[in-house]
């Protein structure tokens, strides 16, 4: 652990967020001479302290230990380039436009990679929509959670549940990828 790298980022990140070094020593329950010794580089803080410093900065663990933010590069946010991230654990879906720092339930998250579908899901055009359907199974244990298609500047996403028949309907916006996900196989996509 770099004491100076990470005072460096406590001092930032306090400022701002607009609070006096009393003020934070008074959120996490520390003196502000302690609050002070860190942002001069003299110590670090207690590991039993980093929770709820994290939780008042507003960054994660291991940036705080890092001493750095890691700032992602603007690449003009195409939708077509969507990233997914599904929870093991509860099945949050996260999306994000750039690459990301994502957990849940403790866990850290990564990139879902969607994969070409040989079994393409069945899509009609009827009334200005996309009408999609699949002979896919949707039992408690194996089923499609999402759809969703995919344009330059679009994102629209509808939900599917266990036990339902797959069903969807989503606006015909033009040319784009739909992808939807299989709780037991991963991420697919498919061009329209």
């Amino acid at each position: 652990m770099d004491c100076e790298k990470i005072g460096r980022l406590i001092y930032e990140l306090r400022k701002e967020r607009d609070f006096t070094q009393l003020q934070l020593a008074n959120r996490i329950h520390v003196s502000d001479k302690a609050v002070s010794k860190w942002e001069r580089g003299m110590g670090c803080p207690d590991i039993s302290l980093l929770p709820v410093l994290c939780e008042t900065l507003g960054i994660d663990m291991e940036t705080l230990l890092a001493g750095e933010i890691d700032a992602n590069d603007m690449t003009g946010g195409n939708m077509k380039k969507l990233k997914f991230y599904i929870c093991p654990q509860c099945g949050n879906l996260l999306t994000a436009t750039e690459e990301a720092a994502i957990s849940c339930c403790g866990k850290k998250l990564h990139a879902l990679q969607p994969q070409k579908a040989e079994e393409k899901l069945t899509v009609e055009k009827i009334d200005g929509e996309y009408f999609i359907t699949s002979a896919h199974e949707m039992t408690k244990t194996h089923y499609i959670t999402f759809v969703a298609l995919l344009t330059g500047d679009s994102f629209i996403m509808r939900r599917q549940y266990p036990e339902w028949d797959l069903q969807a309907r989503i606006p015909q916006l033009g040319h784009g990828m739909l992808l939807w996900h299989c709780n037991q196989h991963g991420l697919f996509y498919q061009l329209l």
